[in-house]
């Protein structure tokens, strides 16, 4: 099963390599979004924890790290420095092992990452439609 999980991640290197350079001929990238340009000047008024919810990984747009804005790519696809994080989380997700629920801010009906990118990317390769998020509500 690990060939399975070196598979799928040289995949995910393999389409994130193709879309940086079919973005440069478009002259467009295809970056991760950040919780920061979403709320822009203004700090959100009210944090409301919702709550743990099951979510759409279609809303999940972005991060609340800039740090991970700048090595995930707009699909979350991992960097290769997250080869050994990223594979183990795969395998884990198809033995059925108990993985823990990422951490989102919800702006709208927006989502952005504040832990589980890892297990973002992986869910999204496994071609998921939904991830449990313990989710804060932000209201500016």
């Amino acid at each position: 099963m690990l060939i399975d999980a070196e598979t799928a991640f040289a995949r995910q290197r393999r389409r994130r390599r193709l879309d940086k350079v079919v973005g440069r001929l478009r002259g467009s990238t295809a970056r991760l979004g950040s919780l920061e340009e979403a709320l822009g000047e203004r700090p959100p008024a009210l944090r409301r924890l919702a709550g743990l919810q099951a979510i759409s990984l279609c809303s999940v747009v972005g991060t609340a790290e800039p740090a991970k804005a700048r090595v995930f790519d707009g699909r979350f696809r991992a960097p290769e420095t997250s080869r050994r994080r990223w594979e183990a989380l795969w395998l884990a997700h198809r033995r059925g092992a108990a993985v823990p629920p990422i951490s989102v801010f919800r702006v709208g009906d927006r989502h952005y990452v504040d832990d589980g990118h890892h297990r973002v990317s992986v869910a999204k390769a496994l071609g998921m439609a939904a991830i449990d998020a313990e989710v804060t509500e932000l209201a500016t």
